[in-house]
């Protein structure tokens, strides 16, 4: 498992664990973003452009490092 902040551009994810608040975890799921998903990075760093299951998501700051994902292939 690494960061999702750690990931390149173009690349694929599967999430293992959000971490945080409860709340923060809840918006996140919400979103889209829950363990089991996939995600792709299309711009890393910050501001973070996700796209998740056919929709783009935008993390600032932080928060990427806060979700823990295992790269794999498209």
């Amino acid at each position: 498992m690494m960061p999702l902040d750690m990931l390149r551009a173009g690349d694929w994810a599967e999430v293992e664990e959000v971490t945080g608040l409860p709340a923060w975890v809840g918006r996140l799921a919400e979103l889209g973003i829950r363990q089991g998903c996939r995600v792709q990075v299309v711009q890393p760093g910050s501001p973070c452009l996700l796209n998740v299951a056919g929709c783009k998501l935008c993390l600032r700051g932080e928060d990427s490092a806060q979700i823990l994902v295992r790269p794999v292939s498209a």
